[in-house]
């Protein structure tokens, strides 16, 4: 049989198992699924013991996606472009790299939440890895402008000139929260960890255009500080990245077993466990 991982430290709250096993259910694919704890100094050791146990490939999760990345003999543009790896396919040619985060994003806020994101004005929140890694597949689905916001400037500004190259006919404009004031936005994505803190993002009032969506990656919180500051402040529709989980969860699987499972069954069944319905 087929076996494929999760690693991470912590993991063994991850919900990849149960997506995966369902995902291999739905499509009849006889695989196995498992959740590995690595020690924080052995990923490569942890990766390298399951590799040679059969393992076919594996999701990296916190605090593994950079030495991931280096592990990588090969990998896709957008792993490239993110600067980190949370998929690894292990093959006849080696160890190959994907970053699937982007993408899932993309799809959850396209697919599941019919929000078009061409020609929309585009707020990007927070300038680490979890920014970095939607950069890409946020810029290719050619919104009108897309804006970071970072308590850094610097780091923002960093970030966008890194991709500027790459933005095609999309302008790219960086700065801090103060600087948002008076601007309107389509869609708000918070990619900074302030909801782990139940904290938001300090920013101004009046940033939410009409019909506009809220968008915040952690999730399972329920009403996280971001999405509440959110809808006070005029925002018309909310969304957590339970969505963009399932999805990214959807694209490795793709990768792996080259079939592309039903993403909205598995969605409803985990938000039903989530919220005890």
């Amino acid at each position: 049989m087929d076996r494929y991982a999760v690693i991470g430290n912590p993991v063994a709250h991850s919900k990849s198992p149960t997506i995966h096993a369902a995902f291999a259910a739905q499509t009849g694919q006889t695989l196995a699924y498992e959740a590995l704890l690595a020690p924080l100094d052995g990923f490569a050791a942890t990766v390298a013991a399951f590799r040679a146990a059969g393992g076919r490939g594996c999701n990296v999760t916190v605090p593994f996606k950079l030495e991931a990345f280096a592990l990588a003999e090969r990998r896709s543009p957008r792993a490239q472009a993110a600067g980190a790896v949370n998929t690894l396919k292990f093959d006849a040619d080696g160890i190959y790299g994907d970053n699937t985060d982007g993408a899932g994003l993309v799809r959850d806020l396209t697919h599941n939440l019919d929000c078009p994101l061409a020609g929309r004005r585009i707020l990007l929140l927070g300038a680490g890895g979890a920014a970095r890694g939607v950069m890409l597949p946020l810029l290719a689905a050619a919104p009108a402008r897309l804006t970071l916001a970072n308590r850094t400037v610097a780091r923002a500004e960093a970030l966008v000139a890194e991709f500027a190259a790459g933005a095609g006919n999309t302008p790219l404009a960086a700065g801090g929260f103060t600087d948002l004031a008076g601007a309107q936005f389509d869609v708000v994505i918070n990619a900074t960890a302030a909801s782990l803190a139940d904290e938001a993002p300090p920013l101004p009032p009046g940033l939410y255009a009409p019909g506009a969506l809220a968008y915040d990656m952690m999730y399972g919180r329920g009403d996280t500080a971001f999405l509440a500051a959110a809808r006070r402040d005029g925002a018309a529709r909310l969304a957590d990245g339970l969505g963009m989980l399932v999805e990214q969860a959807a694209e490795s699987f793709l990768l792996w077993r080259d079939v592309r499972p039903e993403t909205a069954p598995v969605l409803a069944e985990l938000r039903r466990q989530i919220e005890g319905r």
